[in-house]
């Protein structure tokens, strides 16, 4: 017989290959993540005879492994295949974030609650969704955050060779994902302050980078092979990430302030309102816990310095990304079952945590609807006929209406402010159309300062009714529960959840 925890926990199980495998063909077969599109050309241009991927933003693991698991090489199988992959590495992550928790929580109450707040984590289920590296890399540094506990508390080899493999393969999915290394090499240092032993920690780390190395290279081996390719791709990426090379999909950061951005626009959306809020008086217990007491957990310390250094690292980037925030998106969850500990009343305990979770049921809405850009683009074809003239954005990585016959100029909003004769272009546009469309919030959002008086100057007169064109539709599908996600970084909905709006001439 199956006690109730044992029930229980298969009752969890149910809900994370749900929360995780429902709909992963969302988009009703159009692919409007535009690191999904990269991916899937590269898988699809690969052949047994040349595993060359010409593609080095991100190393081969993810290709390789979609690229022999698929069964039929067309996009969309790719597609499907790709998102497969994230799902099942999701999922794997939470098991180990799971016993990560009853390291911690020793309790099942507590450790049940942490797994429940993960499985309804926004930002988790959506990247599941997305196949890209992110839920690898999360993956990736769960279990070295697991790995570490092993290492501190009873070192074999096994466990450094183990870590080795899982940061070997972090490496071969992306270059950054070194830095998911840390919670290794602080627990090679604290079991240093353990057993004071000078050797054997220089001598363990150094084991373990070449172990990490060898497997980097055989998953990922065009590193080495196309070394000048990838060398001027990484040089690229990195010239984007720290704002040197100038792009228009990274425009929203201009004047952006590191890490306050990412507590503003990026963790109240993609853990949800509640669950950040406990997070960060979650926190809070925790340093008061050390002030009074003086001493701390060495697990609770491997796991809140790992994610701090990842944070103080990639928070200070020029570009912030939602998905740069993917392997600590675990970490506000975590620090919310200390308040929840706190909680004395059974009935209150569980009003917090359904409370926790109604931002993840709220996102999944997204996915029991029909994609937004079909069904604005439904709309078009059917109340817009072939004569009228429409002017909509470029940029996006399928224009709106996705099928049909409409007229349509997809004009350059881009190189507005670059470019006087672009000016006048647009007013030539806007004088012969009959509707505007916006797809998404990408240019009204992120056009909006000095740098960009024109773009400023069009959206103002757009939205103000002074071109004489009134808002007549509004396509939303909002995915963030007492939030605007349209307020959020701009990946967390254009990809999968934008707002079209449709304008008329009056």
């Amino acid at each position: 017989m199956l006690s109730n925890h044992k029930y229980f926990f298969v009752f969890l199980f149910a809900l994370i290959i749900f929360t995780r495998f429902y709909k992963l063909n969302w988009g009703d077969d159009f692919f409007f993540n535009p690191d999904e599109n990269n991916m899937i050309s590269s898988v699809l241009q690969m052949s047994h005879k040349n595993l060359d991927p010409k593609f080095y933003a991100y190393g081969q693991f993810p290709l390789y492994l979609t690229f022999f698991t698929t069964p039929k090489h067309d996009f969309k199988a790719v597609a499907l295949t790709l998102r497969f992959w994230s799902a099942i590495f999701s999922v794997l992550s939470l098991f180990i974030l799971y016993f990560i928790g009853q390291k911690i929580f020793k309790t099942n109450k507590d450790s049940f609650s942490f797994l429940i707040l993960l499985i309804f984590t926004p930002g988790l289920i959506q990247l599941s969704h997305f196949g890209t590296t992110e839920s690898i890399l999360l993956f990736v540094f769960s279990v070295n955050i697991f790995l570490s506990f092993k290492i501190y508390d009873n070192f074999k080899f096994k466990h450094l060779l183990l870590a080795g493999l899982i940061s070997g393969i972090g490496l071969a999915t992306k270059i950054s994902a070194l830095i998911l290394t840390t919670p290794i090499f602080l627990s090679i240092l604290f079991r240093f302050i353990k057993t004071k032993n000078k050797f054997l920690p220089f001598l363990l780390s150094i084991l373990f980078i070449f172990i990490t190395l060898i497997i980097g290279i055989i998953f990922s081996p065009y590193n080495l092979l196309n070394f000048p390719q990838f060398l001027s791709s990484i040089k690229y990426e990195i010239g984007v990430a720290n704002g040197q090379i100038p792009v228009f999909y990274t425009r929203q950061f201009i004047g952006s302030l590191s890490y306050l951005f990412q507590l503003q626009k990026i963790f109240p959306y993609t853990n949800g309102l509640p669950i950040f809020i406990f997070g960060i008086f979650g926190l809070c217990i925790i340093f008061k816990s050390w002030i009074i007491n003086h001493k701390s957990s060495p697990y609770l310390l491997l796991i809140l310095f790992s994610s701090l250094i990842y944070f103080i690292y990639q928070g200070q980037l020029f570009v912030k990304w939602t998905r740069f925030m993917s392997p600590i998106i675990f970490v506000l969850p975590f620090l919310a079952v200390f308040i929840l500990q706190k909680i004395k009343s059974r009935y209150l305990y569980y009003i917090l945590i359904l409370i926790s979770i109604l931002p993840g049921i709220y996102f999944m809405k997204i996915y029991f609807n029909t994609d937004i850009r079909v069904m604005a683009s439904d709309w078009l074809n059917h109340n817009i006929s072939i004569d009228n003239e429409i002017l909509s954005e470029s940029g996006n990585v399928v224009d709106i209406p996705v099928f049909g016959q409409l007229r349509v100029n997809n004009f350059d909003f881009y190189t507005l402010d670059n470019d006087v004769n672009n000016l006048e272009k647009l007013t030539q546009s806007i004088n012969k159309s009959d509707y505007i469309i916006i797809p998404s919030r990408r240019v009204f959002k992120n056009q909006n300062n000095s740098n960009f008086l024109n773009s400023q100057n069009y959206y103002q007169k757009l939205f103000s009714g002074q071109f004489g064109f009134n808002l007549i539709k509004t396509f939303s599908n909002n995915n963030s529960l007492f939030l605007n996600s349209e307020n959020a970084e701009e990946t967390w909905s254009v990809f999968d959840n934008p707002t079209v709006r449709v304008f008329k001439r009056q």
